[in-house]
């Protein structure tokens, strides 16, 4: 996608969600997409079964075909119904050989309608037969799915990792005690980690970590490269996490001040500050994040998504600033413009509680500044409110 049609696109929904006080999603800030995991399916069915292939007949004319599994054992279940030894016929054919094991999940109603076969290790089926509950304090869960992110058996490896991706921050930070340090900080190092998994790990070598580590990330943040880095923002924010300030000068200097790196290292770093301000609990002061932020609206590419944080930072420093820009011919992109007036009605709404109390300078600037860009440019003010809400 093109970076403006990016940066329009996010802007909307900043207008929408950031500033109408939506800080933060509830997931793994840095994991790809999550997904239903084992567990949370096991939850989700009134009967799981590990069975064993027997024989398949192959779909002829308008017949489907069949398969035959014997049950292994049963995970869960009413006892009578289902018993080692008792055979489950599924009216569609899968191919297979004997030996070979699958886990079933149904649903109840007058009969068990059973899901698609899954298939599994002997391994693999006794990962997911003595996972937690999802009834249990996710990060006491975590503690078990945090021994097999890297296991040889890749279901279980992906599962384990679909696990983290779920987890909201909060869950994931009491296992800073726990976490094996040195493993995690080779998966940092390592070119065989798979890179939608580097922003997890970054994240928790960040929790873990020690100085040492922090030079590995130091590392990984520093390396060039043209194209998208998938992670690198959880590892910056994990290096962030454990220099703080000092470790945001390098940021600075390396991606926000330096105008020759890709697009996307200067995003992912400010998804780094994003996550600093959100989750960093004081480990960098707040105005020493939106002192970084400020770096980027030199760069009229980025401005529209930098002013859509700084007015969810509440950083009205800016405000001459912005309006400066306004009129500047390098900044004339509609998506700025209309940052620009989202910028001044968030900060003309940012009032005292007490009525009685004096109106504070920056409510009273923004008001007028809005009072300018409604007879200058009507039509983008107006575009820029229907965006808009704030509460």
């Amino acid at each position: 996608m093109h970076r403006h049609a990016y940066s329009t696109l996010f802007v909307a929904l900043s207008a929408i969600g950031l500033l109408a006080g939506t800080t933060a999603g509830l997931a793994c800030p840095f994991c790809s997409a999550p997904s239903l995991t084992l567990s949370e399916q096991l939850a989700q069915a009134d009967a799981t079964v590990l069975v064993e292939w027997v024989e398949g007949q192959q779909p002829e004319d308008d017949k489907p075909g069949k398969t035959v599994y014997e049950i292994r054992d049963v995970v869960s279940g009413s006892q009578g119904d289902l018993n080692a030894g008792d055979q489950i016929t599924l009216a569609r054919y899968r191919s297979g050989k004997k030996g070979d094991l699958f886990m079933l999940m149904g649903t109840r109603g007058t009969v068990i309608e059973w899901g698609s076969p899954l298939e599994v290790t002997e391994t693999g089926y006794q990962y997911v037969a003595q996972s937690p509950s999802t009834e249990t304090p996710t990060h006491k869960r975590l503690e078990y799915f945090m021994k097999f992110l890297e296991y040889p058996d890749q279901m279980v490896a992906n599962d384990a990792y679909a696990e983290f991706a779920n987890a909201p921050y909060k869950d994931i930070t009491p296992l800073a005690d726990k976490l094996p340090r040195e493993q995690v900080s080779e998966w940092v190092r390592s070119k065989d980690t798979p890179p939608t998994r580097l922003g997890l790990y970054g994240l928790l070598l960040g929790l873990c970590g020690g100085d040492q580590d922090a030079l590995v990330m130091e590392k990984k943040i520093s390396e060039k490269s043209e194209d998208f880095r998938l992670g690198i923002d959880g590892v910056m924010s994990g290096y962030l996490l454990l220099k703080g300030a000092e470790g945001l000068d390098l940021i600075d200097e390396l991606k926000l001040a330096n105008k020759d790196v890709p697009f996307s290292e200067t995003y992912s770093a400010m998804q780094a500050l994003r996550f600093m301000w959100t989750y960093g609990e004081g480990r960098i002061e707040k105005e020493r994040l939106r002192q970084s932020m400020r770096i980027l609206l030199d760069r009229p590419e980025l401005a529209d998504l930098v002013i859509a944080d700084l007015a969810r930072w509440k950083d009205w420093s800016v405000r001459d600033h912005l309006m400066d820009l306004y009129d500047d011919e390098e900044y004339d992109i509609p998506s700025i413009k209309r940052a620009i007036v989202r910028y001044m009605l968030v900060c003309e709404k940012d009032k005292p509680k007490d009525e009685e109390a004096d109106m504070p300078e920056h409510v009273v600037a923004a008001g007028e500044y809005l009072a300018q860009l409604r007879k200058q440019d009507p039509k983008t003010v107006k575009e820029a409110e229907r965006f808009f809400f704030f509460n």
